[in-house]
């Protein structure tokens, strides 16, 4: 992630971006620590794979980095209106940053409504990229403009840049032979031209990307490649564009190590390969698709040859169902869904608990309820996870804070199912799934060891000396039973959703035995080996705790940043480990005269603070969609310590 970009004058020479004209006279070039861009237009404007393929060329560059992409749940929403507006926004800086930035320095916005959609997020001086040639009555009236914003004097405050972004496109595609339909497709390309000119951004990922993307379709490659390079030439010539930028690579704030950007539902396929590999178990994903969680059914479909096996479900019932039968026949076994889908399959998740066999459940969170905001985040299913079953069925819940770090959840889920025998609720949610961020490529020795011992014959030994194996006698250390594989000679049991009998596994009426089995599969749960919470204390003169969970790591670290700098006490921890909670977590909550605990819902991790450990938390929440802001959390915060 050190690799150089070389100056625009060194890219106006070869195949890179082509032949330029040289500017009038020397541009300025001014260095930053820090940019946040956002990319807003159409949701048929191809802004996800804009914001994308610049994001792509930071990573390469070496800056550390943070996306939020944001679009609709519809398919194609009605062309030109507010709630078809997409975006993409990217923090990238010099150091390390936590978030995707509160509010854009750069606004591209390819028509009306992108700009009112969006202008609101926007700061007063910041610049403003418009494409003039969509601002047209109709496409104004469509927004409610009566005037045009370019020329009311509205947009007075920013710096505001003009560009005809749809006719210079069809322009510099006149030699090839595509309508002028098929040309406008092409002004993503020519936005990120100009972008990745003013950025210095490399641009060689790019063109080869296109050139891949298209590879069935070299004409329409070699239009968008040529929309770019005309993007990067007219930065370089324009007058309005005075001024190009430099972000320098983040070189001190990462390890030593190979790096790439990921998103978290690539994170978490790559860490279930991973966690199938070190367990030398075969993986098998039992699904269905559903928003935001397909891709890692996508993703996980294209490795056969690590073993994975992937199967499309008619429903989430089915696909849970068939993930079970897979753990029952010896595979790592996952299945994958959001909110509505865990609802679905909660009394399949209650036969995972009964049985006791290891599964995975990865929960996608995402705006409930029912279906909800398809595409809008939120943290809202933890009580669902931890409840959400009939009778007495507990759960681990384990729970990324980063997108790169849903990697290692993955891996922290497969070895508490694996070790203790019992499905995991892993919770990510739609911000970490589709956001992204720079991730080290792990060494194979740094991962864990997650082998298992299959049951191989008997275990226990009759009164008369008979020896039999019973599925139900579990290890002294984890309250784990024997995994059996079926069809291994000697080791036939019953399996079933009705009561099993201690030991034997025989069906059980008994209410002793019932209440036996209930508080120990309550007490395997409750003794499962998690590590303590670490608290992040520098000056340990804190009366303030912040306490947070999932993908408020960013947003709450980058508050308490703030404080710390402004010369405030605050102390931070975040918790991996939702059920059960770290063994010390009581003891720290009582070391601090207030508690605050942020999330994307009502209070419900608070809701269970208070509840285990009598502790006067306070809440303080949002569900709006979006992730919090690091600025409307430090005042949240600064209001609690001066409180």
């Amino acid at each position: 992630m050190t690799s150089q970009v070389s100056s625009p004058a060194e890219h106006a020479d070869g195949a890179v971006v082509g032949e330029q004209r040289k500017p009038a006279r020397a541009k300025e070039t001014r260095r930053l620590d820090r940019v946040i861009i956002r990319f807003a237009g159409d949701s048929g404007d191809g802004m996800q794979l804009t914001g994308d393929r610049f994001t792509s060329e930071t990573a390469s560059f070496g800056n550390d980095l943070s996306t939020l992409p944001n679009f609709p749940a519809e398919i194609r929403a009605p062309a030109g209106t507010l709630p078809g507006v997409s975006s993409f926004q990217l923090h990238f800086a010099d150091h390390d940053i936590l978030t995707p930035g509160d509010a854009p320095n750069v606004l591209v916005a390819m028509n009306p409504a992108a700009l009112k959609a969006n202008i609101g997020d926007v700061p007063r001086g910041a610049e403003i990229i418009v494409n003039t040639d969509e601002f047209t009555k109709r496409a104004m009236a469509k927004v409610g403009y009566a005037a045009s914003p370019l020329e009311d004097g509205s947009l007075d405050g920013y710096a505001v840049h003009p560009v005809p972004l749809t006719t210079m496109t069809v322009e510099a595609l006149k030699e090839f032979e595509l309508s002028r339909k098929e040309a406008e497709r092409s002004k993503n390309m020519f936005a990120l031209g100009l972008l990745s000119w003013m950025y210095h951004r490399p641009t060689e990922g790019t063109e080869k990307f296109l050139q891949t993307k298209f590879a069935k379709k070299p004409e329409i490659a070699a239009a968008n490649i040529a929309a770019f390079r005309a993007g990067w030439n007219f930065g370089e010539t324009t007058e309005d564009f005075a001024v190009s930028y430099e972000v320098a690579p983040a070189a001190k704030t990462f390890p030593t190590g190979t790096y790439r950007n990921i998103s978290g539902n690539l994170a978490l396929s790559y860490g279930l390969i991973a966690a199938s590999k070190q367990a030398d178990l075969p993986l098998y994903l039992g699904s269905y698709p559903i928003t935001p969680a397909s891709d890692i059914l996508h993703e996980l479909s294209k490795h056969k040859n690590f073993g994975v096996r992937t199967f499309q479900a008619e429903d989430e019932i089915a696909g849970i169902g068939a993930a079970l039968g897979a753990a029952f026949g010896g595979s790592l076994a996952v299945t994958t869904t959001s909110g509505p889908g865990v609802a679905l399959k909660s009394e399949t998740i209650g036969l995972a608990v009964s049985l006791e066999l290891p599964l995975l459940v990865i929960d996608i969170q995402r705006g409930g309820p029912s279906t909800g905001l398809p595409t809008k985040t939120e943290q809202a299913d933890l009580l669902q996870a931890m409840y959400g079953r009939n009778g007495e069925a507990p759960v681990p819940v384990v729970a990324p804070c980063t997108p790169a770090d849903c990697f290692d959840a993955a891996l922290e889920a497969a070895r508490i199912a694996l070790t203790y025998r019992t499905p995991v609720l892993l919770l990510s949610d739609g911000y970490l799934a589709n956001g992204s961020e720079p991730w080290r490529i792990p060494e194979v020795d740094e991962l864990p060891d997650l082998r298992v011992q299959f049951a191989q014959g008997p275990n226990h030994t009759l009164d008369d000396g008979t020896e039999v194996f019973w599925p139900y006698k579990r290890d002294p250390q984890t309250l784990a039973r024997p995994w059996a594989i079926p069809g291994t000679p000697g080791l036939e049991h019953r399996i079933g959703g009705i009561e099993k009998q201690d030991g034997t596994g025989n069906i059980s009426y008994d209410p002793a035995n019932h209440d036996f089995m209930v508080r120990t599969r309550q007490a395997k749960i409750d003794g499962i080996d998690v590590p303590d919470i670490e608290v992040d204390d520098p000056s340990g003169e804190a009366n303030t705790f912040v306490l947070g969970w999932g993908s408020t790591y960013g947003p709450i670290t980058a508050a308490v940043r703030r404080l710390r700098a402004a010369g405030e006490n605050i102390a931070q921890a975040h918790l991996r480990h939702l059920n059960p909670f770290p063994q010390n977590l009581g003891a720290v909550l009582g070391r601090y005269e207030k508690v605050v605990i942020p999330e994307m819902n009502l209070g419900q991790l608070a809701t269970l603070v208070r509840a285990k450990y009598l502790v006067d938390a306070h809440s303080y929440n949002q569900v709006n969609g979006m992730p919090f802001k690091a600025e409307q959390l430090a005042t949240a915060l600064k209001e609690a310590i001066d409180g």
